[in-house]
């Protein structure tokens, strides 16, 4: 039974909603607290390593290819190459990541001498990692995806 990637893609977006949505109703701040989980330099920071990485190593097209990997019919050279897109986004959000970590940390130390500012600088650190979470959460099937789609197609070469 062939999988829609675009409908599990979907369906994860709405599971991730949901928990989400649901953890921050239960948490003590309410539904004013999702703005909390918003912070656009860290992910513009992470998109700036991602996407930039991805043009430079010569992979964004095979990235985007992904997203239609089961939909469309793929060599097995193409369907390596899908593989290696997404192993290098999955790296560079890592690595977006990170550097927007260590950024935050180094504001954060920066203005010790500001008791009340080291809340919300401890909670923009956190959000990097957060938002790498989050794209993961994406990239996995991505990847799972192609590697079945690989399978498959190695299979029927042997026969």
């Amino acid at each position: 039974m062939k999988k829609n990637i675009k409908v599990t893609l979907i369906g994860e977006l709405i599971l991730f909603i949901a928990i989400f949505i649901f953890n921050v109703i239960l948490g003590s701040g309410g539904m004013s607290a999702a703005l909390w989980f918003i912070d656009l330099p860290s992910l513009l920071l992470i998109l700036m390593v991602l996407i930039p990485g991805l043009i430079v190593m010569g992979k964004w097209k095979d990235f985007i290819k992904s997203f239609s990997v089961g939909t469309k019919k793929y060599r097995l050279l193409e369907l390596k190459n899908i593989i290696g897109a997404v192993d290098a986004a999955q790296k560079l959000t890592v690595y977006g990541a990170l550097l927007a970590i260590i950024i935050s940390g180094v504001l954060l130390l920066g203005s010790l001498d500001d008791p009340s500012s080291i809340g919300p600088k401890l909670a923009v650190c956190f959000l990097s990692g957060f938002y790498a979470v989050i794209f993961e959460f994406f990239l996995l099937p991505l990847r799972i995806n192609a590697e079945q789609e690989m399978n498959e197609e190695m299979d029927l070469g042997d026969e």
